[in-house]
């Protein structure tokens, strides 16, 4: 059989005797390697600006894990909002199994942060230092001479900048950017745990787009070998035309019996992760394009059609059909919208203070006089706004009344407060042993929200 027919008997980037082979990637061109330029020019900007965008004193965007606290747009989530979280989790995991069934892997090559930081960032830093694929190869054969020692100390040194800047922002996400000021700025002492994650951090990226690198996608990432389970000969991946390419051979302008693949190539040597993309989808492919437009580019100069490799599904390459929005397509992008409508929605509707009621455990009702009945209640309160919060407590199911022990309920910007209340509610109102009621919460005469609650009490005879 001959070795362009043999298919994954070997890793692209093992070699013979079992040890790592670097990857030495040519620099694309096309239109989908400058689309793909033009959106990690976006993601750069959101990524290194968001965490120092603030809004009415708040940032935007905050994930502090160690204090329960989270921002989206402005808005804070506490321990209370976090089943929405749980619920956004569960949405999240069905969102990437219906979208990878649909769409394969197209995530990883256009959305990825691990692609996008080293194919536009920290690659082409290499590409401006190093030169191409050819010059790296060369550079790392060559002897330690000025050159190379000059080349490699600058590029190692901006890749452990960039992954100081990276780590940082990073950080920012979690603690806030005057936290993080502080932990730069304030002797180590006072926040040592705080500098040692940001060094932590800082190594963890540099060793990741300089030494690493495809090998997070091959080996570490669970999502590509998750791929083998989720696609089928449905799914959109970036895939070889065999039916139009094959028998592949040299160029000749004469007539030939052979397929349009001119065995340049071009595909495999712009392959981030080393794979030839003509053996079929394989889990090492993060769909990045970048076969799509070398072969694109060598077609329009042997004067044949492009999309030899494109975006397409098994099973349209078998049966020579174009890209189609099939049903199938059809219903999962359907319920993809359901699932990030719903969501949406959770987050819309989420009510700007809220908490929750407990009656005093271990104490039976109170009898007051002859004709009410009293029980005992503690609140505990979460103001997610920006100002102070004075909640009034009403009945909002029947008869009754509430009574605050001690000051009124007053709850602080973006604080968690609490209060003691009694129901008092007539006797004759009392029709059941344990009865639900309905608790009112009000802002100056504007309702907040509503609580339920038991209440117990003798039945009335």
């Amino acid at each position: 059989m001959e070795e362009h027919e043999i298919f994954r008997d070997h890793l692209a980037t093992i070699d013979e005797k079992g040890k790592r082979k670097w990857i030495y990637a040519r620099q694309p061109s096309g239109r989908l390697y400058t689309a793909r330029t033009v959106l990690s020019a976006c993601y750069f900007l959101l990524f290194f600006s968001l965490p120092f965008i603030h809004i009415g004193g708040r940032p935007l965007f905050l994930f502090n894990v160690t204090e329960g606290r989270f921002i989206l747009f402005g808005a804070v989530f506490w321990p209370q909002d976090f089943f929405i979280f749980g619920l956004a989790m569960v949405a999240f995991i069905l969102f990437i199994v219906l979208f990878t069934m649909a769409f394969g892997r197209i995530f990883c090559g256009w959305i990825c942060p691990q692609t996008i930081f080293m194919e536009m960032l920290f690659r082409r830093i290499e590409y401006w230092i190093e030169g191409d694929a050819a010059k790296q190869r060369m550079l790392n054969r060559a002897p330690w001479d000025t050159e190379k020692i000059i080349k490699k100390t600058g590029k190692h040194a901006l890749f452990f900048l960039l992954s100081v800047i990276i780590a940082n922002t990073f950080l920012a996400y979690v603690i806030g950017t005057r936290e993080l000021q502080s932990i730069i700025t304030d002797p180590m002492s006072a926040h040592a745990a705080g500098f040692i994650a940001m060094i932590g951090f800082s190594f963890v990226f540099y060793a990741v787009f300089a030494f690493l690198r495809e090998q997070v996608c091959t080996v570490v990432c669970p999502y590509g070998r998750l791929q083998s389970v989720l696609l089928d000969k449905n799914s959109v991946v970036v895939a070889y035309d065999y039916e139009r390419g094959e028998p592949r051979g040299k160029f000749k302008k004469e007539a030939n019996d052979l397929g349009d693949c001119i065995d340049c190539m071009q595909c495999v040597n712009v392959c981030p992760t080393g794979i030839d993309i003509r053996n079929g989808t394989q889990l090492e492919c993060v769909n990045c394009t970048a076969c799509i437009d070398a072969c694109n580019f060598m077609m329009d100069k042997v004067g044949r059609p492009q999309g030899l490799i494109r975006y397409a599904s098994e099973n349209g390459i078998a049966q020579k059909q174009p890209l189609r929005f099939t049903g199938r397509l059809k219903v999962y992008t359907v319920i993809l919208t359901l699932i990030v409508t719903a969501i949406t929605f959770l987050l819309i509707s989420r009510k700007p203070v809220d908490g929750s009621i407990l009656r005093t455990a271990g104490m039976l009702y109170q009898e007051r006089g002859k004709d009410s009945v009293t029980n005992l209640y503690r609140i505990k309160l979460v103001n997610k706004t920006l100002q102070d919060v004075p909640v009034e407590l009403r009945i909002e199911s029947g008869a009754g009344k509430i009574e605050v022990v001690g000051m009124p309920i007053h709850v602080k910007a973006e604080a968690q407060g609490e209060g003691t209340f009694f129901i008092v509610l007539p006797r004759t109102a009392i029709e059941k042993r344990k009865s639900v009621l309905k608790v009112g919460l009000y802002e100056n005469g504007k309702r907040i929200g509503e609580k339920n609650t038991t209440f117990l009490g003798p039945v009335s005879q």
